[in-house]
């Protein structure tokens, strides 16, 4: 798998500023099939940072329903990078 398509986009939401902020922890949307040791790997070869630890979590889609139509949001995968401690990500919208 290319290194550049393991990870997709990152999370902005307010719980990922906040432990962004008090962690340094980000929170990227990655590939279904990408493995914790791909996501660490993808992480510190495009960022130029070091990862400590990664956690992930499936998320299953939902079924959403707009007047008469109907359709299906797609399953995803979250990856939760925690880096070393003085490490950071500047720019996140390189991905």
């Amino acid at each position: 798998m290319n290194i550049r398509n393991v990870i997709k986009k990152s999370v902005e939401t307010e719980k990922a500023a906040i432990i962004r902020e008090k962690y340094n922890e980000y929170s990227f949307v990655v590939d279904k099939t990408a493995n914790k040791y791909l996501i660490k790997q993808a992480i510190e070869t495009l960022f130029n940072v070091k990862v400590e630890s990664v956690h992930t979590a499936n998320y299953a889609g939902k079924s959403k329903r707009q007047g008469a139509s109907s359709g299906y949001k797609s399953d995803w995968k979250k990856a939760i990078v925690k880096l070393a401690k003085g490490q950071e990500i500047k720019s996140i919208e390189e991905i």
